[in-house]
C-alpha cells in the first residue's frame, strides 16, 4: 500500500518518462503535487513555484489517465487526505 505522487517535470516537454509512468499507477494510488518552490510546471516552467501550479500538473495528469479533470481532481484530492489521515471534504 503506497501512494505515487507527481510534480511540475510531469508537464515538460521533455518529461515523457514521468508521463509513461503515470501511465502504469492506478488512479486510487495517485498524489499530485507542485514541489514547490522548485520545478513550476509548465506554463511557469523557470519561474518560482506555488501550490495554486498544482492543477496544471492535475490537468495533465487527467490527460495522461485519459479522465475528466474533474474526476482526477477529486480522486487525487481523497487520496491526499487518506495519505495524511485527514477527512474527505
Amino acid at each position: 500500500d503506497c501512494y505515487f505522487s507527481f510534480a511540475g517535470p510531469l508537464t515538460f516537454k521533455n518529461g515523457q518518462e514521468h508521463r509513461d509512468a503515470l501511465g502504469l499507477v492506478p488512479l486510487d494510488r495517485l498524489i499530485v503535487e507542485t514541489d514547490a518552490p522548485w520545478l513550476a510546471p509548465d506554463p511557469h516552467r523557470g519561474k518560482r513555484n506555488e501550490p495554486a501550479f498544482v492543477s496544471f500538473v492535475a490537468r495533465r495528469a487527467a490527460e495522461v489517465k485519459g479522465v475528466p479533470y474533474e474526476e482526477l481532481a477529486r480522486v487525487t484530492t481523497a487520496n491526499a487526505c487518506a495519505f495524511y489521515s485527514l477527512p474527505v471534504s
